[in-house]
């Protein structure tokens, strides 16, 4: 799984197989080494919740989406799911969740188990109708 952060807003990139243990277990987990601390984040299904929430604590992001919206976009062509959510406090984050697609072009060291590039259908369908 791929975090992105920018400003306040939490973009999560999933491959295939991590959006099948999503669907499976319920869970998608990582963590990311800074010296001697680690910053973890998952991502998780929850049949209690009816709208999508993020909170950070102990050093963890966790974000948790209703199953029944994961379980929609898991098993779809949707691509992704965006929410702004809104802490007690009163800000808002916006949260991205987004199936992780192979680029156009291959790049040394990217995961291969991404899902097929849409745009790569499209791509090689116009060069093949273009005029000579």
């Amino acid at each position: 799984m791929k975090l992105r952060l920018k400003g306040d807003t939490i973009r999560l990139r999933l491959t295939q197989g991590e959006v099948a243990r999503l669907m499976a277990e319920g869970c998608v987990e990582e963590s990311t080494r800074v010296g001697s601390s680690a910053l973890r984040y998952g991502l998780r299904r929850d049949p209690d919740l009816t709208v999508l929430e993020a909170d950070f604590r102990d050093g963890c992001i966790e974000v948790r989406v209703p199953a029944a919206q994961a379980s929609r976009w898991g098993e779809s062509g949707e691509e992704g799911i965006r929410e702004a959510v809104r802490s007690r406090d009163g800000s808002v984050t916006k949260v991205l969740i987004e199936k992780d697609f192979a680029c156009l072009k291959p790049r040394g060291g990217e995961d291969e188990d991404c899902f097929p590039n849409p745009a790569g259908a499209c791509a090689s369908f116009l060069s093949k109708s273009e005029p000579e």
